[in-house]
């Protein structure tokens, strides 16, 4: 799935040098996605072992992710799983405001 959501992204976003910021989650350090990451000349950014201040953004994402979403939610199948999370990503990026932005959308503080 991680390859996947990846790839839309390289669609949607053409940037010369992509930079993914993630935790060390098996999804990011299997071969098949580090490889991937090789291919696409994606730099991957992940915390140390022990260490999430290293990358504070992306494991306090995760940690919302997980916490207000995938901890609290049955899913029937994997198609099910990916289209909900989709939905809760666009949420979290369009709809839901941050105060680390100053109550902005993550959208709205990109684009200012």
């Amino acid at each position: 799935m991680a390859i996947n959501t990846l790839k839309t992204a390289l669609k949607k976003e053409k940037h010369p040098k992509v930079i993914l910021h993630s935790d060390q989650g098996v999804q990011f350090t299997s071969c098949e996605f580090v490889n991937f990451c090789k291919d696409n000349n994606i730099t991957q950014s992940m915390s140390k072992a022990g260490c999430p201040y290293d990358n504070a953004p992306m494991e306090r994402f995760y940690n919302t992710f997980k916490s207000n979403f995938y901890n609290v939610t049955s899913f029937s199948n994997v198609e099910v799983m990916d289209e909900l999370t989709t939905k809760y990503i666009n949420w979290y990026n369009y709809v839901r405001p941050h105060s680390h932005n100053n109550y902005l959308t993550p959208m709205e503080a990109r684009y200012k």
